[in-house]
């Protein structure tokens, strides 16, 4: 899949810069590693990205991507699509990023693989922790829904 520009204000007085939205590959990783430990500091041992990026890499790679700007990863988003639904998981923007569609250019992007895909909904979760974020996505026209969120740990490799 091809790399989409988009073009967000720089965060260094630049005026404009172009912030690259495109699929993962092993070049990132010590990019993602770095926004992920800054994005993430409370994070469980089995998503630190040494553990989650190559679980993701064997399913779906494509639905991985990162934001560059430059030779810097500052942004990433992971997506995922079972034949009924999306997901879409460890959205991450470098702070010195924040509030320059890096967010949402990722979040589009995404979604439009989930699209072509056959998709028809996807979900999202926040943290309680991270409930701030909540206006950010309903302006993407995601909404709250009623519902309990569960989960149950099966391996305990990590």
């Amino acid at each position: 899949m091809a790399a989409r520009g988009v073009r967000a204000e720089s965060g260094r007085g630049l005026g404009i810069s172009m912030v690259t939205i495109t699929t993962y590959g092993s070049e990132h990783f010590s990019g993602v590693d770095a926004l992920w430990r800054d994005a993430f500091p409370n994070d469980s041992p089995w998503n630190v990205a040494a553990v989650a990026i190559p679980e993701k890499i064997r399913a779906q790679p494509n639905l991985f991507l990162v934001a560059i700007e430059g030779p810097l990863v500052v942004g990433s988003v992971m997506a995922g699509y079972d034949g009924h639904r999306g997901w879409i998981s460890r959205i991450a923007v470098l702070r010195s990023h924040w509030r320059k569609g890096i967010g949402q250019a990722l979040i589009t992007e995404a979604e439009k693989r989930l699209e072509m895909l056959g998709c028809i909904k996807i979900n999202l979760q926040v943290v309680v922790s991270d409930s701030s974020v909540v206006g950010f996505y309903r302006r993407l026209g995601y909404e709250v829904e009623e519902r309990i969120s569960m989960s149950k740990r099966i391996s305990p490799r990590h």
